[in-house]
């Protein structure tokens, strides 16, 4: 109906998974990497598990999958995983055209007649895959049976790599303690969160631009209410921006503003939608006394200005942070071999200093002025407002927290700490001793088993941890914090307190994110808090 109006070729927003409407977050590129990975270079038998919220794009990222396989792999897909052990033997043993004549309904005769096959697949140099979507629906019986097909090998080699493909309740499932065998086996874990804000205006521009749109119908208002209103979830953009160009080309509006397009959220998100309309009406019913207030500021601010001393602030510090250099923006990189990777890390030596002080040195602050006493040490905070973490993760987490990180490497006996600037789907640059090299992500990764060290600012009165019942100045922040990122909509008229509204916001982000989600607010949630606020250096998404 809209698409002559909007200049249109066809529908931008279809909810059908059509591979040239495709558009590859951080976090997918990432995903796809470790699915390739796992399939092609040997996850060694073990359990691959993809895991993400439902519309997040998992059923997207496995057709992807299997039109990228080697020449040399076997699928086979199970997309109705409600069945029994022998129905899900039966599934499998057809997805992958083997002979089941005289066999069907013999747990035992199934299993042989897949044993034949992925020996000769092997003899033949085929790699087999097993995926399983919606692994969730799994029964225990059934994943049971999918992890004694893992016992299917020769001395040296596992005969079938599996991929479960499921909503996060399949973490839940896994982790229960029946269940712990399965859950030993699973080499390699990706949780895929939704879009952030800049990926969501990513997202819809592409759409529209593989439609053939000539002009963008959305105000930079409504991308920002489209991305509150849907979380960032792919498959609830393409729900709300499809209402949304229907609503208006029906009111004759050629560009859709923040009220159009809350009236379509309002209308295909009902009820959890209309609760928050009337958030958004209740915060703009102060938007003019806001315009007042600010007004009168200005005023006030330009009438001091030539009287105010020009001498610079003694704490001017965490000011010259926001202005520090892109820390990739003018390195000149050379190209590392992955069998280099080993002797450079071994030349660079253990001591972190160094790489520290290159750290300190993007947030603009001298090795002296920070509480290091002793090398590698993270205390909570470095300087007043420069906090420290030193943990464990992945580079997806490291992505999703957006700044340069300190990472231990390990190589052949040899250790050294490097420091890392940029990460995409494929490779990874950083400083190693005193050079900057780019990388192939997997050697990266098999050199780097999770360690890493990050700084980032946030006000110095911020005491850790926060939780529910918690009051003060720090609650205030982070109250006002979280309705900056959209997170809770309800703006403090007094003292803030943690409470049940709160904890779910706080839930929420770190489910963005990638991490657990207790409602506590510890350093990687401080982190994760401030990773958009514009200040201080960023880990850079692209190479290019």
């Amino acid at each position: 109906m809209y698409l002559e109006y909007y200049g249109l070729r066809e529908a931008p927003f279809a909810i059908t998974p059509d591979p040239r409407f495709v558009f590859l977050s951080e976090r997918h590129r990432d995903a796809l990497a470790h699915l390739l990975y796992g399939i092609g270079q040997g996850g060694s038998g073990g359990f691959v598990q993809l895991t993400g919220e439902v519309g997040t794009g998992k059923t997207t990222l496995c057709r992807l999958l299997l039109e990228q396989l080697p020449e040399n792999a076997r699928v086979a897909l199970v997309l109705n995983p409600k069945l029994s052990p022998v129905e899900l033997l039966e599934t499998i043993c057809e997805e992958l055209r083997v002979d089941v004549t005289g066999v069907r309904g013999s747990l035992k005769g199934l299993v042989d007649a897949l044993n034949r096959y992925l020996l000769d697949a092997y003899a033949q140099g085929l790699r087999v895959v097993l995926i399983i979507d919606e692994a969730q629906e799994l029964s225990r019986e059934a994943l049971e049976q999918v992890r004694l097909l893992t016992n299917l090998e020769t001395p040296t080699q596992k005969l079938l790599q599996i991929i479960l493909l499921g909503q996060p309740e399949l973490r839940e499932v896994l982790a229960r303690e029946e269940l712990r065998q399965l859950a030993q086996r699973i080499t390699a874990r990706y949780h895929l969160t939704p879009l952030d804000a800049a990926e969501t205006e990513s997202y819809v521009r592409h759409r529209l631009a593989v439609a053939g749109a000539q002009r963008f119908p959305f105000t930079k208002l409504a991308l920002r209410r489209l991305h509150q209103h849907s979380g960032g979830v792919p498959r609830l953009i393409n729900v709300i921006a499809d209402r949304a160009l229907m609503a208006g080309y029906a009111r004759d509006q050629a560009q859709i503003g923040e009220a159009l397009l809350d009236r379509a959220a309002a209308e295909t998100l009902a009820p959890r939608g209309l609760r928050a309309l009337r958030r958004l009406r209740l915060r703009s019913a102060h938007v003019g006394w806001i315009a007042a207030i600010v007004l009168a500021l200005l005023l006030f601010a330009l009438w001091t200005l030539p009287r105010m001393d020009r001498e610079e602030p003694a704490d001017a510090a965490p000011e010259a942070a926001a202005t520090a250099p892109d820390p990739g923006e003018d390195a000149t990189s050379v190209r590392l071999a992955a069998d280099a990777l080993p002797e450079r890390i071994r030349a660079a030596g253990p001591d972190p200093q160094s790489a520290l002080r290159r750290l300190l040195a993007l947030w603009v602050v001298r090795a002296d002025e920070a509480d290091v006493q002793t090398a590698g040490a993270c205390p909570p905070q470095l300087a007043p407002g420069l906090y420290c973490l030193r943990t464990r993760g992945t580079l997806s987490t490291l992505s999703a927290l957006g700044r340069p990180a300190l990472v231990r490497l390990e190589a052949e006996g040899a250790t050294a700490w490097a420091l890392l600037l940029a990460a995409d789907a494929r490779q990874v640059r950083m400083m190693l001793g005193t050079e900057t090299v780019d990388v192939d992500r997997i050697p990266f990764e098999r050199v780097w088993r999770g360690d890493y060290l990050t700084l980032w600012r946030a006000p110095a009165h911020v005491t850790l941890p926060m939780s529910r019942g918690d009051s003060g100045p720090q609650v205030d922040w982070l109250h006002d914090r979280l309705v900056e990122l959209g997170d809770i909509g309800t703006e403090r008229s007094g003292p803030s307190r943690f409470d049940a509204d709160m904890a779910a916001a706080v839930r929420r982000r770190q489910l963005a994110i990638g991490l657990r989600a207790d409602g506590v607010v510890g350093p990687e949630t401080l982190l994760a808090l401030v990773a958009d606020d514009g200040l201080g250096p960023q880990l850079r998404r692209s190479l290019d």
